[in-house]
């Protein structure tokens, strides 16, 4: 018998052919609501394809994307769903570079960072694609955002962190799928995530932010509608075209709002969360990536001590800074780091009493600084009062004083330093009682009664 040999030529249009047949058949299936038909076509296209979806021509990967989306939010998984149909708008709004692989099969990638991934060595012409199944994915997720919206804020306020987190993503990625990208409220959905101490979860959302590049720096502008005085955000171009004609317009009191930069706090959230999950040796290599972009947040050089010492870094890490000072004694994000890693050590209490001290000598008005001088010099105050009531229970009696004697010097010691940090910020509730302890400690009556009162009015 004669074998049948089919060239490659034939089986990739062969293949082609039964993408595009099963992919259409999945979106009449999803449709008409029929789930189990779609899911059956579109796991016989993925059977094919996997995960490349950038073999598929942009209007197949467009159904493919409906048909799949569609199936999830009616099949009940509205997340899952939403996210799938916002690759639609991405279709839309990123370019297609277009080429052939080694094999020679056509291929599309979305976007230049999907082109730099997959499409190294291939030769690529940049193209644009409209997608056609935007409205109907706009009209079908559209009356499911406000509710799902609503759910989530009173999830908050109830104080339901996990659910409110899982709403506000549900919110995000509709909005995305109608072709509105609002990234705030995947903020909402990674400090609500943090709230419910789902760090994992958090993580992802961070990231996600991260990659993204969001700032939360976004500008709105508004004008009073004047029959219906109600302010209204009506957009940058009509905003300088009704401000030019005035209140012919029906619009008047012209202003901008622009929101504050919140990409410091994200990376500042992400670096926190990774050490509390323990990702020591992620962290430390994220904190030097945060640190280079925000050299001035005290924040992260703590992060970034605490990463490096419980990676196994701490050694490296110090020599490192004691070159740096070696190079410039008055570097002081060094010696904030440095006396940071000290203080992680019993041992090098004193060596980080005086990096800070020399650091507040520098700068006075540097108030992390104070803050970790007063309690480096105090030590591990809970050490010191265990072992008091420890003596007091045994009877000895004259070993347990000294240890209190021993606590209140270091007490009065830091005692200039706490009022240093309280003059600086003399609203802060932290401080009031700090000093209020302070003085109860140091036995000075006066002030402690004036403390007392200023935290009770503080309240």
């Amino acid at each position: 018998m004669k074998r049948l040999i089919l060239s490659l030529a034939v089986l990739a249009v062969s293949i082609s052919y039964a993408q595009k047949k099963e992919i259409a058949n999945a979106v009449k299936a999803a449709d008409s609501g029929d789930i189990t038909t779609a899911d059956s076509e579109i796991s016989k296209a993925e059977a094919i394809f996997g995960d490349k979806t950038y073999l598929l021509e942009p209007s197949v990967q467009e159904q493919y994307y409906y048909a799949k989306g569609l199936a999830l939010i009616k099949s009940g998984k509205t997340t899952e769903g939403a996210e799938v149909l916002a690759k639609i708008n991405t279709l839309g709004k990123e370019p297609i570079f277009t080429g052939k692989d080694s094999n020679k099969n056509k291929v599309y990638f979305v976007g230049k960072a999907e082109a730099d991934k997959f499409g190294n060595g291939i030769e690529l012409k940049q193209d644009k694609y409209e997608p056609s199944l935007s409205k109907k994915a706009t009209d079908l997720v559209s009356p499911l955002i406000s509710k799902t919206y609503d759910e989530a804020i009173s999830d908050y306020n109830s104080k339901n962190y996990v659910a409110a987190a899982e709403g506000f993503k549900k919110t995000y990625y509709l909005m995305s799928s109608a072709g509105i990208a609002d990234e705030s409220i995947l903020l909402n959905a990674g400090l609500s995530y943090g709230q419910g101490e789902k760090n994992q979860e958090a993580l992802d959302v961070y990231r996600t932010l991260i990659n993204k590049g969001y700032t939360g720096v976004k500008t709105e502008y508004k004008a009073l509608n004047i029959k219906t005085n109600q302010v209204e955000n009506i957009g940058k171009e009509n905003f300088e075209i009704f401000k030019k004609i005035g209140d012919a317009s029906g619009y008047k009191d012209f202003k901008t709002e622009t929101s504050k930069n919140v990409e410091n706090d994200i990376y500042e959230n992400y670096l926190r969360l990774l050490i509390q999950n323990k990702n020591y040796d992620e962290a430390a290599v994220f904190a030097d990536k945060a640190i280079a972009k925000f050299p001035a947040n005290n924040a992260l050089l703590g992060l970034k001590g605490l990463a490096y010492y419980n990676s196994g870094k701490a050694d490296q890490y110090i020599a490192t800074l004691k070159n740096q000072l070696e190079k410039n004694p008055n570097d002081k994000e060094s010696l904030y780091n440095i006396g940071v890693m000290y203080s992680k050590d019993p041992s090098k209490e004193a060596d980080a009493e005086t990096a800070f001290k020399k650091l507040v000598d520098l700068d006075p008005k540097y108030e992390n600084a104070l803050n970790n001088l007063v309690f480096a010099i105090i030590g591990d105050d809970d050490k010191a009062i265990s072992d008091y009531k420890e003596l007091r229970k045994a009877g000895k009696i004259d070993a347990a004083n000294k240890v209190l004697e021993q606590r209140r010097a270091k007490f009065q010691k830091a005692l200039p330093y706490a009022e240093k940090m309280y003059e600086q910020d003399p609203n802060n509730k932290e401080y009031i009682s700090l000093l209020k302890n302070f003085y109860m400690t140091t036995q000075n009556t006066t002030k402690y009664n004036e403390f007392k009162a200023k935290e009770g009015a503080a309240k």
